[in-house]
């Protein structure tokens, strides 16, 4: 599997980790994974380190409209990606403009640097 995830309710933080080639319906699992666990509010970490991505346009525009169409039933809590490849942080950036909402969303070259913004959030926000 492409994309595997960890929550720890407790911190209310889910992480997931992307490897290999990295598709939309990677992507649509993960998100319908975190949905049905009733984890979107949480803090996220999506980390796209090692893997490849294999996103079009039109792939970015469904991404876009799906966490569009979360914001209207949920809050989502504030996400860090992690992209180290120019493409990979590209694509980040375009989702970033794309799923536009009430939630923080930051692009880092570095895990650790993703970790610490995303502790800067209160697990209960």
């Amino acid at each position: 599997m492409p994309v595997q995830w960890t929550i720890s309710k407790p911190h209310r933080l889910v992480i997931a980790v992307a490897r290999d080639e990295l598709r939309l319906r990677d992507i649509e699992q993960y998100l319908d994974g975190v949905a049905i666990a009733e984890v979107l509010p949480y803090r996220k970490i999506f980390d796209m380190t090692h893997a490849t991505v294999m996103l079009n346009d039109a792939d970015m525009m469904a991404l876009g409209a799906r966490i569009r169409a979360y914001l209207q039933v949920s809050k989502l809590g504030p996400l860090a990606i992690v992209a180290v490849t120019d493409h990979a942080y590209q694509q980040a950036s375009l989702f970033e403009v794309l799923a536009q909402g009430d939630r923080p969303v930051k692009i880092f070259r570095e895990l650790h640097h993703a970790r610490e913004w995303l502790d800067g959030f209160d697990a209960d926000s």
